[in-house]
């Protein structure tokens, strides 16, 4: 998909920015990623003995397939709601992060804070993978209109999936939805692959791959937190070496 030229007049007004949100939601092949993953995890809602509504419910309202996942399990598995709300929660300050890295990119000096609050609730991994692709090519004021454009057609691609993996869940095998959930985290692992600029980028990834199996070996419980946390340190170490030799 290309987008219209920064300086276009199909950039002006919010609602032709939301339009074009809307359609570059066709353009990512993470949709059809979310598709799948959402059918696995009405099917799970389904087979946990959770109701349809409850089911849309929580793909509208936590808005994170591995975050759903612990949800269901955990109710369904007869935890309490407050240990489901901790377990979640937990799982959910991983989209911290990307939040702080998004907003900068579509805030203004004119921004208000209420303006932004739909945007973090969409800011999942999908979103923040396209964004990092989408907005340099959008103009800097039609971004939250962009954004909400784009958050709203990756949801109802998640809530049609939602609906449909719940009236099928009869029919789908345990293999399929385990395979449909393994998707999720290497499709976002190839588009972040695409998405990296800088030589810190692609090290932190490769890094974070070849050090993950001896993080394993701890057996701590947090091997990818840790595999993670070191490879990112190392990287970012690297690029401010390349930027003291001039190299960066």
């Amino acid at each position: 998909m290309t987008l219209p030229p920064l300086d276009s007049p199909q950039w002006h007004g919010s609602l032709r920015a939301f339009g074009w949100g809307l359609r570059a939601t066709g353009a990512t092949i993470l949709s059809l990623v979310l598709f799948v993953t959402f059918i696995g995890i009405g099917a799970l809602a389904h087979d946990t003995h959770f109701s349809m509504l409850w089911a849309i419910l929580s793909t509208a309202l936590v808005w994170a397939g591995p975050a759903q996942i612990i949800l269901v399990s955990t109710l369904g598995s007869g935890q309490t709601l407050v240990q489901s709300a901790v377990a979640v929660t937990m799982s959910a300050i991983r989209l911290f992060p990307m939040v702080v890295a998004v907003l900068p990119l579509i805030r203004t000096p004119q921004t208000k804070r209420r303006q932004l609050v739909l945007v973090a609730h969409f800011t999942a991994v999908t979103l923040w993978v396209e964004c990092y692709r989408f907005l340099p090519h959008v103009p800097r004021e039609r971004r939250i209109a962009f954004v909400h454009g784009l958050g709203s057609g990756l949801m109802a691609v998640a809530l049609v999936a939602t609906v449909i993996g719940y009236l099928l869940a009869a029919n789908l095998s345990q293999t399929f939805g385990a395979a449909v959930l393994l998707l999720t985290p290497l499709a976002f692992l190839f588009s972040t692959l695409r998405n990296a600029r800088e030589v810190a980028d692609v090290l932190a990834l490769g890094l974070g791959l070849v050090l993950y199996p001896a993080a394993a070996q701890l057996n701590s419980g947090v091997d990818i937190l840790v595999s993670g946390v070191a490879a990112g340190t190392i990287a970012f170490g690297v690029h401010k070496w390349r930027e003291r030799q001039g190299l960066a």
